[in-house]
């Protein structure tokens, strides 16, 4: 699996169909067809990316493997 922002392969699962990356520190989730990335801020909380839609087909490729 890779990262959906920046590309990077140090990913961390961190609940159901929900996973961590080391390199940019974003969550993301890759439920049905689209991923929805997040912000994780000091509190703890997770805020989504309004502007962000990954579903090119690299993303769909990255997340079948």
């Amino acid at each position: 699996m890779i990262c959906p922002v920046c590309g990077g392969r140090e990913i961390g699962k961190v609940g159901v169909e929900q996973y961590y990356c080391w390199e940019c520190c974003v969550e993301f989730n890759s439920n049905t067809d689209n991923v929805v990335v997040y912000n994780l801020e000091e509190d703890g909380s997770l805020v989504a990316w309004e502007e962000f839609y990954a579903e090119t087909p690299e993303t769909a490729q990255a997340f079948a493997e």
